[in-house]
């Protein structure tokens, strides 16, 4: 944002977490995935409140969500999904990008300010920033393809 724009990005942020079934072993119950999407969102929510991330503050963190089934069209089971609320304070929207590309965001709202300002260089280093975080991401993948 510019010079003019100083005022911090605060933003409202959805994600919502998968959880699928997983068996249980031979002498134990196996977890639905209602449970596995519960522990991974209060997992997530735990690295979100304590890991400090340059440029972003996290507060408000919303564990409250009901969790939600959906029929997988690839696999045809039930899917579930928990969301997780929180707002974010950001110097930049190139500091919000990383969150803007996880595979768990769902939802975003602009709480303040009402109007941002962009010169051509903030713009330039917006595209910058999330071409890098698609090669990260992408470069995951293949390393996960790879190894299987």
């Amino acid at each position: 944002m510019t010079e003019i724009n100083n005022k911090k990005l605060r933003l409202k942020v959805r994600f919502d977490y998968r959880g699928e079934d997983k068996p249980g072993r031979i002498f134990s119950r196996g977890k639905d995935g209602e449970q596995v999407a519960e522990e991974i969102r209060e997992q997530r929510a735990i690295l979100l409140r304590n890991i400090p991330i340059q440029g972003v503050k996290v507060e408000d963190i919303n564990t409250n969500g009901e969790i939600y089934l959906i029929r997988d069209e690839v696999t045809g089971r039930e899917v579930a999904y928990a969301p997780i609320e929180f707002i974010l304070e950001a110097d930049s929207i190139e500091n919000v990008i990383p969150f803007l590309l996880r595979e768990e965001f769902r939802k975003i709202e602009v709480v303040a300010p009402s109007e941002v300002t962009l010169d051509k260089h903030e713009v330039e280093r917006i595209i910058y920033k999330m071409n890098e975080e698609l090669r990260t991401y992408r470069f995951y993948l293949e390393k996960r393809l790879n190894t299987k």
